[in-house]
């Protein structure tokens, strides 16, 4: 029997069959983040968007998800693709849920994954893109690295492609143990210049192949 959730995305996919490229941002609201890094973090997002709509294939094949995290894990914006994706308006408080966070983007991929086989849509390996400015706080370290332990395990078995993005104060550190990829320190609070970045990355995504490796230009906003 078919569910709602089923029914609407086979007419989602019935609306618009391309290929899906799914990127799922992961993005720090917590106090430390609160004023000009907040400020700066909004006018990236919007930057994004914008950036991506002014492609027509990419904003039919490139679907956004927004979690944010602070003291609460909140799935600020489902998947849709880029022309209907609308920018939260963020807003910074509380600690720094971090693994849960991840935990939450991951869970969300496998499950648009499943919805993706059912409708027989191909689909680009996934992204999650995660920018803080501290560490994880306030959970248990058992989960921060029970989480590290499945990043590494689905980058290993190339299910998704987990980036992660340092700001100002961030423990860098801290980030290569949970990143298998080295860690990028963001120059400053230069949001649009690494969001105009990942738009026009995504967008070489996907316009290749679902089987294809793409090579994706060096971060000139960040330090790795």
């Amino acid at each position: 029997m078919m569910t709602p959730k089923t029914l609407e995305a086979a007419v989602e996919f019935a609306d618009n069959p391309e290929a899906r490229c799914p990127c799922v941002l992961l993005l720090d609201t917590s106090g430390s983040m609160e004023g000009e890094p907040i400020l700066a973090l909004n006018q990236g997002l919007r930057v994004f968007r914008d950036e991506l709509c002014k492609d027509p294939l990419a904003s039919r094949r490139v679907e956004v998800a927004v979690v944010t995290f602070d003291s609460e894990v909140k799935v600020a914006q489902d998947f849709v693709t880029a022309d209907q994706f609308e920018p939260p308006a963020l807003l910074a408080q509380g600690q720094t849920l971090m693994g849960t966070a991840i935990e939450k983007g991951l869970d969300m991929i496998a499950a648009r994954k499943a919805q993706y086989k059912a409708a027989g849509v191909l689909y680009y390996r996934p992204w999650m893109f995660m920018i803080t400015d501290g560490e994880p706080q306030g959970e248990p370290e058992e989960l921060v690295r029970r989480v590290a332990r499945r990043i590494h395990e689905e980058e290993e078995a190339k299910r998704v492609a987990f980036f992660a993005v340092g700001v100002e104060n961030a423990n860098m550190r801290r980030l290569a143990e949970i990143a298998v990829r080295a860690p990028v320190k963001l120059r400053g609070l230069n949001f649009v210049e690494m969001f105009v970045w990942l738009s026009r990355s995504a967008q070489v995504v996907s316009h290749s192949k679902t089987s294809d490796q793409v090579a994706l230009p060096p971060p000139g906003w960040g330090t790795v």
